[in-house]
C-alpha cells in the first residue's frame, strides 16, 4: 500500500525538483503543493470546529445544569452534537493524512539518496544511527511543533478553547512526535514535518480569513457560559495539594452510594455546615420523639456535629456530600420532603429534583427579619413551603407573589425554634448573674461590609463610650478578620494602650458568651441585634451605615422591610457622624432598662409567631407533610 501512495508522491516531487534543481526545495514546494490539495478538507475541518465552538454555550450550561452527572451531560452533548451536525473525530483527518503522507515519503526519500545525486548525503541521514549534523533535524522538528503549538492556541478557533490542559496535551503530543520523528526517521522526512508544521500556521491563518470565527461564534455569550461552569468548578475550594489524593474522596464516595442506595426516604434535611444544624434542631428532635421516621441528614461539612449526634441517636443518618457533588445529588434527589436553610434554589448551583417532581422542599428561616431586603428577589421562588417566623415574612411573601405572578406557598406559621432556645439559655444566665456586682457591657458588634462602623466611626464610638465606667468590648464579625485582616489589627493597634478591663477586642469566635452577657449592642446592620434584643430584652443601638441590600428592588412591594422598621422599636438609630454622642443614649437605656424590657417584650409578642412552641409547630407541620405524601401514594 505504502509502495503505491509512494508512487504517487513521486509524480508531484519530480516536478518539483525539475522546477527548483534542489531537493530540499522540492520537499519544501512539495509541502506547500500537499497544503493546497487538502484546502477543501481544511475547510471542512475548520467549519467543523467552528460548530463545535458555536455550541460551547449551550455544552456549558448542560454542565451546570447536570453538574457532575457525566452520563446525562454524555448522553445530551451527543444528542446536541448530532443536531447540531459536528463530528468529534473530524478534527483527526488531517492528522491521519498527515501520517499517510509521512510513511509514502519514505520510500520517495530512499529513492532520492540511492540515486547518488550530488548534495543528497545529508537527506537520507538518520540520527539515531548516524549521528553528527544530523541530529539538529530533531531539534528543529521539535521547534516547529512549538511554534505550531503556539499559534494553534491563539488562532485555531476549536484550540484556543480548550482548556488549558488539553491545549497542553496536544501541544505535548504534537512536539513529542516532532522529536521522536527527527530522531528515528531520514533528515529529508524530518524536513518535511517541519515544513508540513510551519506550513499548517498559514493554512489555519488563511481559514480565518475563509471563514472568520468572530461571524459565526458568539464569544461574549461562551465568555459568560464559562464564567458559569467555573463559579460552580470553584464551589469545594482547594481541599489537598495537586499531588496528593484527596483525603475525603473515598468517604465521600461512600456515604454518596450509601444515600442513593436507601430507597424510600421520606425526610432529608441539607445542611451547608456544621453551624446550621441549630435551624434544624428543634424539628428534627420533635420527629424523633413523635414519629418513627429516619432523619436523612446530607452536609457539606466532614466536621459536621451531626456525625457525632448520630453516634447516640440511630435514627439519624448523616452523610457528607461535598458541595460539588451535592449539586448532583440534589438533581437526582429522591424523597418525600427535603428541608434546607438555603436561599435562591433552582436560580444557584442548587437545583430542584429532575428525577421525582413531586418532593416538597420546605425552607426553614435562619433569620428573624425580612425578606425581600437583603436576600435576591427570587430567593424563595422555588420552594413549595415556608416555615415563617413571624407576620412580617408572610406578608412579604404573599406580596411578592402578588407582584411577579408566582404560585402561592403554603406559609407555615411556625416561630422560630433558635430564638426559643436562646431565650431560654439567657433565663438560666441572667438567673446565675444576679447580684455580682459587674460593670455594665457594652458591645460593639458590627456587620462586615464595606462602610460598616468599624471603618466608618469606630473612633468617635469609641470615645463617647471610654472613661465612663462600662466596659467595651468589640465583637468584630468573622469575615471581617479574614477579608479585611490588616484595618482590624490596625484598629487594635491604635487602642493598645487600653486595658482589656476597659476595651475588649474580641478574637475568638467559639462561643456568644460576650453576646448574652452584655447591657446594650452597638451595630449597624448586624442581624444579631434581633437575636439580642428578643433574647435578653434589651436595647440595640443601631448606626445608619450604609444598608446591606441583596434585592435592588425591594422597593416594589411597597412594604418597609423590618431590618429598617425594628432598629426604632428595640433600640434607637444615629447617623454615623453622631457617634460621638452615642454614650449618653447608652447611659439612658442603662438607667431605663425596666422600660426597655417591657417594650421590647411586647414588639416580640407581635413580631415572632409562637414564641417558645417553634420547634413543635415545624415539627408538627413536617410529620403532617410526610403522613400525607405517604396516603397520596
Amino acid at each position: 500500500m505504502f509502495a503505491a501512495i509512494a508512487s504517487v508522491l513521486q509524480v508531484i516531487v519530480d516536478p518539483c525538483y525539475a522546477l527548483t534543481g534542489n531537493w530540499w526545495l522540492a520537499i519544501l514546494l512539495f509541502t506547500l503543493i500537499t497544503k493546497v490539495i487538502l484546502i477543501p478538507m481544511s475547510l471542512w475541518v475548520q467549519w467543523n470546529s467552528l460548530k463545535m465552538v458555536q455550541i460551547m454555550p449551550a455544552v456549558n450550561r448542560l454542565k451546570v445544569k447536570f453538574f457532575g452527572d457525566r452520563e446525562t451531560i454524555g448522553e445530551r452533548q451527543n444528542q446536541m452534537n448530532k443536531e447540531k451536525g459536528y463530528h468529534p473525530l473530524l478534527s483527526l483527518i488531517p492528522l491521519a493524512i498527515q501520517i499517510i503522507i509521512l510513511f509514502g515519503l519514505v520510500d520517495v526519500v530512499h529513492s532520492i539518496t540511492d540515486s547518488g545525486t550530488p548534495g543528497t548525503e545529508f537527506l537520507g541521514l538518520v540520527p539515531v544511527e548516524d549521528g553528527g549534523l544530523s541530529w539538529i533535524m530533531p531539534a528543529l522538528a521539535g521547534l516547529s511543533a512549538v511554534a505550531l503549538g503556539f499559534a494553534q492556541n491563539r488562532i485555531n478557533p476549536l484550540q484556543r478553547e480548550q482548556s488549558r490542559a488539553e491545549k497542553n496535551m496536544t501541544n505535548g503530543i504534537s512536539i513529542a512526535l516532532s522529536l521522536v520523528l527527527g530522531v528515528f526517521v531520514a533528515a529529508g522526512m524530518a524536513f518535511y514535518w517541519i515544513c508540513s508544521n510551519l506550513s499548517a500556521i498559514l493554512i489555519q491563518a488563511l481559514m480565518n480569513v475563509l471563514m472568520p470565527p468572530k461571524k459565526y461564534i458568539d464569544y461574549k455569550d461562551l465568555a459568560a457560559s464559562r464564567a458559569e461552569l467555573a463559579e460552580l468548578e470553584s464551589l469545594e475550594g482547594e481541599r489537598k495539594k495537586w499531588y496528593e489524593r484527596d483525603p475525603l474522596a473515598k468517604r465521600e464516595k461512600a456515604d454518596y452510594k450509601r444515600f442513593f442506595n436507601i430507597v424510600g426516604k421520606h425526610i432529608v434535611f441539607y445542611s451547608e455546615g456544621s453551624g446550621f444544624y441549630k435551624y434544624f434542631k428543634g424539628a428534627i428532635a420533635y420527629l424523633l420523639e413523635h414519629s418513627d421516621v429516619t432523619i436523612h441528614y446530607v452536609t457539606n461539612d466532614p466536621d459536621d456535629q451531626v456525625f457525632e449526634l448520630a453516634k447516640a441517636q440511630p435514627r439519624i443518618r448523616p452523610y457528607y456530600i461535598g458541595i460539588q457533588r451535592t449539586i448532583t445529588l440534589m438533581m437526582k434527589m429522591d424523597a418525600d420532603v427535603v428541608v434546607t436553610t438555603l436561599e435562591d434554589l433552582d436560580t444557584a448551583y442548587l437545583k430542584r429534583s429532575y428525577v421525582r417532581k413531586d418532593i416538597e422542599y420546605v425552607f426553614m428561616f435562619h433569620h428573624m427579619m425580612s425578606c425581600h431586603l437583603t436576600p435576591t428577589r427570587t430567593a424563595y421562588d422555588h420552594y413549595d413551603t415556608l416555615l415563617c417566623v413571624g407576620p412580617h415574612q408572610v406578608a412579604e411573601v404573599r406580596a411578592a407573589e402578588k407582584r411577579y405572578g408566582l404560585p402561592a406557598k403554603t406559609l407555615v406559621e411556625a416561630g422560630y425554634d433558635l430564638l426559643d432556645e436562646e431565650i431560654s439559655a439567657y433565663a438560666k444566665l441572667e438567673a446565675s448573674m444576679q447580684g455580682d456586682g459587674r460593670v455594665p457591657v457594652v458591645l460593639i458588634a458590627p456587620s462586615w461590609q464595606e462602610g460598616n462602623l468599624l471603618d466608618s466611626c469606630f473612633d468617635d464610638l469609641a470615645a463617647s463610650l471610654l472613661d465612663r465606667g462600662w466596659k467595651v468590648v468589640v465583637r468584630p464579625h468573622p469575615e471581617y478578620t479574614k477579608r479585611y485582616r490588616a484595618r482590624w489589627e490596625a484598629l487594635q493597634a491604635r487602642y493598645a494602650s487600653r486595658s482589656e478591663e476597659e476595651l475588649f477586642f474580641e478574637r475568638d469566635f467559639s462561643s456568644n458568651k460576650t453576646i448574652w452577657t452584655s447591657d446594650i449592642l452597638v451595630t449597624d446592620w448586624s442581624s444579631v441585634a434581633c437575636e439580642f434584643s428578643f433574647s435578653t430584652l434589651k436595647p440595640c443601638i443601631f448606626l445608619d451605615t450604609p444598608m446591606k441590600v441583596g434585592n435592588p428592588e425591594w422597593r416594589d412591594l411597597g412594604i418597609e422591610p423590618t431590618d429598617i422598621t425594628l432598629r426604632n422599636q428595640i433600640g434607637v438609630s444615629f447617623d454615623p457622624a453622631s457617634a460621638s454622642h452615642i454614650g449618653e443614649t447608652v447611659a439612658d437605656m442603662l438607667a431605663s432598662s425596666d422600660e426597655w424590657r417591657m417594650s421590647i417584650a411586647a414588639v416580640r409578642e407581635g413580631f415572632i409567631y409562637n414564641c417558645g412552641h417553634g420547634a413543635e409547630v415545624s415539627g408538627e407541620y413536617l410529620l403532617s407533610s410526610i403522613l400525607r405524601k405517604q396516603a397520596n401514594r
